[in-house]
């Protein structure tokens, strides 16, 4: 009986949590604009500060703004617990031991948290939280325009200025327009 109601926690468990895939994967539509360059931006607080100005100053351009995705095995690690803790919530207020599945002797902690299931449940939930998120937290600020990189925090350690970051823009918006007005020539 105690095998079944573990089983059936599981499933249950596994059968709510979304399965997550690799970006390669998975394909994005997206909606093509044709001759309206799209800046991409992926941190959310700086883009919607920087999004607000250029908007004013480029009204042409289309931004968007994404989360910078962690390596695959960053993000494996943080589906995992996300699912464990809800499978160790629910082994503590069922109050089953899956310590005898496997027979062992349980330890102290797992005594504890019998006794003590709301602070048990809420520790683990916190603390597996907090681990998730450190998991899903890359740093990262990249920016493209039309898909090419025109700026990297990974690369270079810190956000642009405004400044750089239209310099940037102007500079590779000039480029893109010369490249545009030459001839083209068969090979």
């Amino acid at each position: 009986m105690e095998t079944r109601c573990l089983y059936l926690l599981l499933v249950c468990v596994l059968s709510v949590y979304p399965a997550t895939a690799d970006n390669g994967s998975i394909k994005k539509m997206k909606m093509q604009y044709t001759g309206m360059p799209l800046l991409k931006f992926q941190i959310w607080r700086v883009f919607e500060e920087y999004s607000r100005v250029l908007t004013q100053r480029y009204p042409d351009i289309r931004i968007e703004g994404e989360n910078f995705l962690p390596q695959p095995l960053y993000r494996h690690i943080a589906s995992f617990l996300s699912v464990f803790k809800f499978v160790v919530i629910g082994l503590v207020i069922l109050g089953k031991d899956p310590f005898t599945f496997f027979h062992m002797e349980a330890p102290g902690i797992w005594l504890w948290a019998q006794e003590n299931k709301m602070y048990a449940c809420m520790m683990v939930f916190f603390l597996s939280n907090m681990i998730e998120n450190q998991c899903m937290s890359t740093g990262a600020f990249e920016i493209t325009l039309n898909d090419v990189p025109v700026w990297s925090k990974l690369q270079s350690g810190h956000l642009p200025s405004m400044q750089q970051l239209v310099q940037i823009l102007e500079n590779e918006m000039k480029l893109s327009a010369h490249m545009d007005s030459l001839p083209h020539r068969r090979a």
